[in-house]
Parts: C-alpha cells; structure tokens; sequence
C-alpha cells in the first residue's frame, strides 16, 4: 500500500455511503490521531484500538444524524506523489468554515483553525466536511 492515509479516508466514506455502523482500518499513530480529530468535530462516533494481529486494527464507529452520515466528502490533498505545504497564513478555508483541513504540523496533527490560533503551518492532509 502507498498510501495508508487515502486508504483510511476511503475506507470511511465507503462505509458511509454503504451505511455500516463500524468499519476496521489497520492500526498506525497516525490514523489514529485523525480519528481522534474526527472525533473531536463530531464526524465519527468513537475509535478503539483492537490488538490483533502484528500491528492492529482501528475500529471506527460511524456518526449518523437523522439517517444521513455526518461525512459527506473527505479528499485527500497532499499525497505522496505531490506533497502540500501551507504556511500559517496561507492555510486553506473547507467549505466557507463548514469543513475541516487537516494539518501535520511540528506539533502533530491538527485542524486548521487550531493551527492558524497557533500560528503554525505543515502539510495539508485532507479535507473533511
């Protein structure tokens, strides 16, 4: 797999768009601080970490409101055949404010608006609204 990242993010929209409660995805630090950021806005139920096998599975619970998935696009941005970079003011905006970026910073990764309330810019993962 070249790209783990994508692979996590289209697990999940097609989970969605199938309407499944919970979807697995192999473990890494880094899917499992975007779950815990999707968590945090409110696009995913919860995440545990499920030990099996040599490295894991993240298994993903999916947040539906009224019958709707509460992720209506996620998009890759920055890949590993064209990497993205975004200063701290030049970070992008999804949706008008209605999405999220997220950002892999110095710091970790986070949201756009908590890297522009840092002033700190990085690589531009994806977009999430």
């Amino acid at each position: 797999m070249t790209d783990p990242i994508a692979d996590f993010l289209t697990r999940i929209r097609n989970a969605a768009s199938a309407h499944h409660k919970v979807v697995d995805v192999p473990a890494s630090r880094m899917k499992e601080s975007l779950a815990a950021i999707l968590k945090d806005q409110g696009f995913i139920t919860d995440f545990q970490k499920v030990e099996e096998g040599p490295q894991g599975t993240i298994r993903v619970a999916l947040r539906y409101v009224n019958g709707l998935p509460s992720v209506i696009g996620l998009q890759r941005i920055s890949r590993p055949g064209l990497r993205r970079y975004a200063g701290a003011t030049e970070l992008p905006r999804v949706k008008n404010g209605l999405g999220i970026a997220i950002i892999s910073t110095s710091q970790g990764l986070m949201t756009d608006k908590e890297a522009r309330n840092r002033n700190i810019g990085g690589e531009v993962l994806c977009y999430v609204w």
